[in-house]
């Protein structure tokens, strides 16, 4: 009896582990699709006095995004990027005027807005940055 409690005790284990392996390996299929996987946004900045913008552009890693800068832009500014990945969207423009500024920034993916922040003053920083829409 102990004889066969043992054997069927080592049968689930067996089976046990071998789909947690399975699950495991399924795991990490699903990040190796979403780190390689591409999204494309498109930012916007609209208002006045800017004096530049910075956006990640698509280039560098995923936690080290290069960022990418247009100064002095002609407003409203629009650009399409392709990001990997994690990689989140993010658009920061930036004024300094003392008659003061206005700065509007969005991130569109697939028409829909995934962030929109606006600010008003002497000087205005910030700006706009969404998760991912691969990981959501």
């Amino acid at each position: 009896m102990n004889r066969t409690i043992r054997a069927v005790g080592c049968a689930v284990a067996v089976t046990g582990l071998a789909l947690g392996l399975s699950s495991c390996s399924e795991a990490v299929d699903q990040v190796d699709k979403a780190v390689n996987e591409t999204y494309t946004v498109t930012y916007e900045v609209t208002g006045k006095n800017v004096d530049s913008i910075e956006f990640h552009g698509g280039g560098g890693k995923a936690m080290e995004p290069k960022i990418e800068s247009v100064s002095k832009p002609e407003l409203p500014w629009k650009k399409t990027v392709t990001l990997r990945g994690i990689m989140p969207a993010a658009v920061m423009p930036v004024a300094a005027d003392p008659d003061g500024s206005q700065v509007t920034c969005k991130i569109i993916h697939k028409g829909k807005v995934l962030e929109e922040q606006s600010a008003d003053g002497l000087v205005t920083a910030g700006g706009c940055t969404a998760e991912s829409p691969i990981t959501g």
